[in-house]
């Protein structure tokens, strides 16, 4: 199934046209499609004829327009950064969703979810289909798992995210460039057990008269914190 998601779009189109995102069908017809090698030569197999036959409406970057989700994948795959997003999922938390679209905004070399399998995609805008979604039943499964996770076979160490006793200011805080930030629920924050099972854990520090930032934005902050040490910029 394909998101075919209306909303809005860039000016110069009519006013049927503006109300929905994306592309239309690819100009000129078949005879102008994308191929290997001029005129009867194959398809490009990075474009998905549907999509080329009836438009593109996804929440995709133009590099993406027309491509096949698996090529997408297999493009973003090629300069995944080295950072991994895990989030518990105790109560069918619906930040889960945005925190995953944020990993892919991001670029992340994989989301994990500790705890319940299944969890609320709603948030997510059909982004956990470009990234690899992973699951552990607990936080010491994640630990195991990121033991021989990092680079040429090593471990990845786990970056806690949450405003509890003993946390050290993300700001100023070097984040390691191939790492685990794992973040706990909206209402609850990290279980003991995850806390225990982090090199560190970090806050965000506040200004306001609130106790806790909303889980997705703490994602976001983190990710792009660590951005700004490490990324480069995109093609």
């Amino acid at each position: 199934m394909r998101d075919r998601r209306a909303g809005g779009a860039p000016g110069g189109r009519s006013p049927e046209e503006a109300r929905e995102v994306g592309v239309g069908p690819w100009p000129g017809g078949p005879d102008a499609w994308p191929r290997l090698a001029g005129p009867g030569s194959p398809l490009d197999p990075r474009y998905d004829p549907e999509l080329l036959a009836h438009g593109d409406r996804r929440n995709v970057v133009d590099r993406y327009r027309y491509w096949t989700v698996e090529a997408v994948v297999a493009d973003l795959d090629t300069r995944r950064h080295p950072f991994h997003v895990a989030i518990e999922n105790w109560a069918h938390d619906l930040n889960i969703g945005s925190v995953v679209r944020t990993a892919n905004a991001f670029n992340a070399a994989g989301v994990h979810v500790v705890g319940r399998r299944r969890w609320n995609r709603r948030g997510a805008m059909v982004t956990d289909r470009y990234l690899h979604v992973h699951h552990h039943p607990d936080a010491a499964a994640l630990v195991a798992w990121a033991a021989g996770a990092g680079p040429d076979g090593g471990r990845l160490p786990v970056v806690g995210l949450d405003n509890v006793p003993g946390s050290v200011p993300i700001e100023g805080y070097r984040l390691p460039r191939a790492c685990v930030l794992l973040l706990g629920q909206e209402s609850t924050g990290l279980t003991p057990e995850a806390q225990a099972a982090c090199d560190v854990v970090l806050h965000i520090t506040q200004h306001g008269s609130t106790r806790s930032l909303n889980a997705g934005a703490a994602a976001a902050i983190a990710m792009h914190t660590w951005a700004l040490t490490h990324a480069t910029p995109t093609p």
